[in-house]
């Protein structure tokens, strides 16, 4: 398919997920870096925790939190 098809489809509201490729999909700037933090026991545990309280894994909760964290400074 031509990209100007595409296009009009698209603008027309069409569902062009079939054309594309799901598995190449990036969205810019959130791509995924993996970094390495030491946090002492009681806070791993505090996590934990928390993390069981509302049902998420213990990295989903520290997203969550930094995220909220540097949505407050910008």
């Amino acid at each position: 398919m031509k990209a100007e098809e595409f296009d009009q489809k698209f603008d027309a509201g069409e569902n062009i997920t079939a054309y594309l490729d799901m598995n190449t999909i990036r969205r810019p700037g959130y791509e995924q870096r993996r970094v390495n933090v030491d946090f002492p026991t009681w806070m791993i545990e505090a996590l934990d925790r928390e993390a069981a309280r509302i049902g998420v894994t213990r990295q989903s909760i520290i997203k969550v939190w930094i995220a909220k964290r540097l949505e407050q400074h910008s």
